[in-house]
């Protein structure tokens, strides 16, 4: 399945890449000749065989349940005195947007 200009074209759009003049030509050459490199995998017959989406195959999540640990954790107001501004029971920080201190 070759790739015409056109469809180089939309995909430039897609991806906001001004492609002008001999540019579109180039690239579309370009696109078609990796396409072509992956024709090889297609002639292999692997109907049984899941794709693979994840490197590490069915590995969802390796992390442990977020659970609070009344021996470790600080206090609101703990955390809150080491702060170097506080507002009711929230930490205040500088804007980063420069929209002025409205906190």
């Amino acid at each position: 399945m070759a790739l015409t200009e056109t469809d180089v074209r939309g995909i430039a759009d897609y991806a906001r890449i001004a492609l002008e003049g001999d540019e579109l030509a180039q690239m579309t050459s370009y696109m078609n000749d990796a396409v072509d490199m992956l024709e090889p995998i297609l002639a292999y017959n692997l109907p049984d065989v899941d794709p693979t989406f994840h490197p590490i195959g069915g590995l969802s999540n390796v992390m442990r349940e977020d659970v609070c640990d009344s021996e470790r954790g600080l206090s609101i107001d703990a955390a809150l005195d080491n702060a170097g501004s506080s507002r009711d029971r929230y930490f205040r920080v500088p804007s980063i947007l420069g929209e002025g201190d409205e906190a």
